[in-house]
């Protein structure tokens, strides 16, 4: 069996599906070796892999914002966009190469696995030195460019007619050149300083050159592109695994008498409730729906008095509540998402940070839900979506085609196959 070094940068929401990885190459006989934050040492010892924490600024924990991003309060919209992804994706390579190279001068490494957008593997995708093959999992919205999509962070729908063509050259080069192009610098200079003199990419769409990029999520999810690069495969979402999350003490009123509709903010960002929890509450206070919240690590205390048609809990084992589940609000954090579409459940997205607007929209043009467009929606347009989704069959069809198209998807399978030839191909040059 291989020894493979699997990386992700400290975000939960990157961490769990690399996890879920980990945990199956281990069950199928593999060494695996994880770098990461230090605060996932305990989660990545109890899948079996041995851990190794990512050296200096790369070794953040995403739960304190004030901490790793601490002059985010003084921007506003786009020069806000740069400053998140400079502070936690760019600046953090060099350390992170560090923590790469630190292994892999140590050990002899059968092929490295990475989140795609853990971009310290970099220098060594663009070097000249012997080094093992590179795969990289998508666990964000696919971001690479194409004649046919426009630029991630958009939001914008994609289209291939000639002038969907040029409205997406025009983006992308405004994009890279103008509106992120402090941004490319710096990977510009981080990169020289590593070795690679020229840089061909954007310092966040390095997906075209890993051995091969591997999508976690369906090709129906994902906007159709006619020069998709060739090592891009779409392998499906991460599955979950069984929960030992225990049931609260209400979990007998999930008895089919009535809809349920569930609400997160997911893990990171929920620190204000009011941003959709409680704006949704609102919304559904007075109809015939059980709304059950999940606070993604919040005391349900911390929540407040809810309505009576309220039952909340910290955490809930998403196995066996999407089952029961009729509509899912959620801020769009990519695996949620994922999870609700493989039980096929329809969705109304409410998300503005991150990837999330890029999630929503995807969510709206596959047809399994609506996108509010804001991560900040009222009551009222809440309870319209809401409404919408539990009145109208097209976002259930949508959801359930969804499903149908991720459950003809053997992930791990998939992904055994593609390790195993690049390893074989590694091997053979």
């Amino acid at each position: 069996m291989a020894t493979l070094l699997v990386c992700s940068n400290p975000i939960h929401g990157h961490v769990a599906p690399m996890l879920g990885v980990a945990r199956h190459l281990v069950g199928v006989g593999h060494r695996v070796i994880m770098l990461t934050g230090s605060r996932f040492a305990d989660r990545v010892e109890a899948v079996g892999a041995e851990f190794r924490a990512l050296p200096g600024i790369a070794d953040y924990d995403d739960r304190d914002q004030d901490a790793y991003l601490p002059d985010r309060a003084r921007y506003r919209g786009l020069a806000r966009a740069q400053y998140d992804i400079q502070s936690i994706f760019v600046k953090p390579i060099p350390d992170q190469y560090r923590g790469v190279r630190d292994v892999i001068d140590e050990q002899r490494v059968d092929a490295i696995l990475v989140d795609g957008a853990f971009a310290g593997v970099g220098p060594l995708l663009f070097g000249d030195a012997p080094r093992p093959p590179i795969l990289a999992l998508g666990v964000n919205p696919l971001a690479q460019s194409s004649r046919d999509v426009a630029p991630t962070g958009t939001g914008l729908p994609p289209s291939s007619s000639p002038i969907g063509r040029v409205r997406n050259r025009l983006l992308q080069l405004v994009a890279t050149r103008l509106l992120f192009r402090d941004t490319q610098r710096l990977g510009e200079r981080i990169f020289a300083a590593a070795g690679v003199p020229r840089l061909e990419h954007f310092v966040m769409d390095i997906s075209s050159a890993y051995d091969r990029f591997l999508q976690l999520s369906s090709p129906e999810f994902e906007y159709p592109r006619s020069d998709l690069a060739p090592n891009t495969a779409f392998i499906g979402p991460v599955p979950s695994g069984e929960s030992d999350i225990p049931v609260p003490a209400w979990w007998g009123d999930l008895d089919g008498s009535r809809p349920v509709v569930h609400v997160t903010q997911g893990t990171i960002d929920n620190h204000d409730l009011d941003r959709l929890i409680r704006p949704t509450l609102t919304a559904l206070a007075d109809v015939d729906a059980l709304v059950v919240v999940a606070l993604g690590g919040r005391a349900p205390s911390e929540l407040g008095e809810v309505p009576d048609n309220v039952r909340v809990a910290s955490y809930l084992p998403y196995d066996r509540l999407l089952p029961h589940v009729s509509v899912f609000v959620t801020n769009g954090g990519y695996g949620g998402v994922q999870e609700a579409l493989r039980a096929g459940v329809p969705l109304v997205v409410a998300g503005d940070t991150e990837d999330k607007p890029e999630v929503a929209a995807r969510v709206a043009w596959s047809g399994a839900g609506i996108d509010l467009r804001t991560g900040r929606p009222s009551a009222a347009a809440l309870r319209a979506a809401v409404l919408r989704v539990l009145g109208e069959e097209r976002h259930r069809t949508g959801a359930r085609r969804q499903a149908a198209a991720i459950a003809r998807l053997d992930t791990f399978a998939l992904l055994d196959g593609e390790l195993e030839a690049a390893i074989a191909d590694a091997a053979r040059t």
